[in-house]
């Protein structure tokens, strides 16, 4: 609650800056994802270059290309942080239950997982892309399909009688 409190304030005291662009709920989302995908891009970067340092990874049982290691890295750790600034920030009056939320935002999660991976074989394997742009151009592409499918499936409020 703490943290919750801390979030919201300083959103509540830059947004001013941008009320005349976007509403308040499209500003903690545009904030709080970006910032979370700003991390997972991070995350990514310091996976791909610095952890795996570009070489195959293999686990005994599967071998990972490093961009494809990098992103799951990146997921696993920007999956929970991702959710609960959805649930607790940007859409904190749903009025739906936070295991459906959660449920919901896992299965997105994996879709757009799996529109990623697809999307990154695609710019680094066949197109012979650098890895990182190519991370970078797909996160956008995911991002605004993101956005739609937490606001009208994940998050959405139940209208009550």
């Amino acid at each position: 609650m703490i943290l919750q409190k801390l979030i919201f304030n300083i959103l509540h005291f830059v947004y001013p800056l941008f009320r005349k662009f976007m509403n308040k709920q499209s500003y903690y989302y545009l904030v709080c994802g970006g910032g979370n995908t700003v991390l997972g891009l991070l995350i990514y970067f310091i996976a791909d270059h610095f952890l795996f340092h570009k070489a195959n990874v293999d686990l005994g049982f599967i071998t990972f290309k490093s961009h494809i290691a990098s992103l799951v890295t990146s997921i696993i750790i920007t999956f929970p942080i991702g959710f609960l600034l959805n649930r607790y920030i940007v859409w904190h009056d749903s009025n739906l239950n936070p295991y459906t939320q959660l449920y919901r935002h896992f299965i997105l999660v994996i879709i757009f997982s799996i529109l990623n991976y697809v999307l990154l074989k695609l710019f680094v394997e066949y197109f012979n892309w650098w890895h990182f742009p190519s991370q970078f151009i797909t996160t956008c592409i995911i991002v605004i399909f993101s956005y739609l499918s937490q606001k009208y499936i994940s998050f959405r409020k139940v209208k009550t009688s």
